[in-house]
């Protein structure tokens, strides 16, 4: 009964509103349009698995702290049906800041390490050191790396035998590394030096080596390691630099653990820029393209070059293959964010509602 009653009142909604600030995660753009939706109006909607998002949802749902999400998590617990739950409880709203949306992807690599330094395994993944944390920003990546400010002071995690893998473990933000006897260990991200994040495939468009369509992660790493010297000049554009902690107590079988310290679900766990998507919401992927997408996922990850209320990454799980799909992804789209009903209405004046 309720279930219908809240169907019949946002059949066909269409309100669009602008905002200073919002109910979402801090202060918005303000020119940014709100733009709430109906359930019918979301392609593909009806097809979704709604129980693996509703499961993926529940992975995170017991760390949102505010009334209203607290409420919904409640709810969640006693078994509802997914569809049902995700229809009755939240409102789909479209976030347009002005920039067009954009989907790539993300993975968890893998590369191959030690615990101890060799001519094979030269180069060091590190732990954060305090000073870091208490300077920002602190020194570029091309001071860190080459001033010896790190060496000896007892902040490698482990050593592994490619720069540009580990390049690449930055900007993915987690990864495995695999021993020479077996074992693995995960790291995740612990913070960085707080420069912001340039990309180096850009970089290479601009001075001419490759045309936009045609970079990708593998385009890069193989471009690298056929020029060394000016390989590692183009290392050295991005000046972040990541920082990492050993996160091996997550289990083999689980994703590595993202930005609500959680693991995350491949194809079901999008990183979104948390200024404008709450960290834990459900989001609506329509991803176009060669291959489009259209699933419910959850924002449960950020990410560096994540910028924009219409900005996504999705994560596509752990190892080459994973890296390879996620590398090809770039396309245009929409992004729906699916908030609890009063939050939603929350955004719009009150002469639209």
């Amino acid at each position: 009964m309720v279930l219908g009653f809240y169907r019949r009142i946002t059949c066909g909604l269409r309100i669009v509103a602008t905002t200073g600030a919002s109910l979402l995660a801090g202060p918005l753009a303000s020119d940014v349009k709100y733009d709430i939706v109906s359930f019918d109006q979301l392609d593909g909607w009806a097809q979704d698995d709604h129980a693996a998002a509703f499961s993926t949802f529940q992975n995170t749902c017991m760390d949102l702290k505010e009334p209203d999400w607290k409420a919904i998590c409640a709810y969640a617990r006693t078994n509802p049906d997914p569809r049902d739950f995700f229809e009755l409880l939240f409102r789909p709203v479209v976030m347009d800041d002005g920039q067009d949306a954009l989907f790539t992807g993300y993975f968890e690599p893998e590369l191959e390490g030690s615990l101890y330094r060799s001519e094979r395994y030269n180069f060091p993944v590190y732990k954060m050191p305090p000073e870091a944390n208490e300077t920002r920003p602190w020194l570029t990546r091309r001071d860190l790396l080459q001033s010896g400010v790190m060496d000896g002071r007892g902040l490698t995690i482990a050593y592994v035998d490619d720069p540009v893998e580990l390049f690449f473990l930055q900007i993915q933000g987690s990864g495995r590394i695999r021993l020479p006897d077996g074992r693995s260990i995960r790291v995740g991200y612990r913070g960085s030096n707080g420069h912001d994040y340039r990309s180096i495939g850009q970089e290479l468009v601009r001075r001419g080596v490759y045309e936009a369509h045609q970079v990708s992660a593998q385009v890069i790493k193989n471009w690298v390691r056929r020029n060394p010297v000016d390989g590692e000049e183009l290392l050295f554009h991005n000046p972040s630099y990541v920082f990492f902690r050993e996160v091996s107590r997550v289990p083999a079988d689980k994703g590595p653990l993202g930005a609500m310290n959680r693991s995350i679900t491949t194809m079901r766990t999008v990183a979104v820029d948390p200024a404008f998507v709450p960290l834990g919401a459900p989001v609506w992927i329509e991803k176009d393209g060669k291959t489009p997408l259209r699933r419910l996922m959850v924002a449960q990850d950020t990410g560096s070059a994540i910028k924009g209320a219409q900005r996504a990454d999705v994560f596509f799980g752990t190892g080459d293959g994973a890296g390879r799909a996620a590398g090809r992804l770039r396309d245009p789209g929409r992004l729906v964010v699916l908030l609890p009903i009063q939050r939603a209405y929350a955004l719009l004046p009150e002469s639209a509602i």
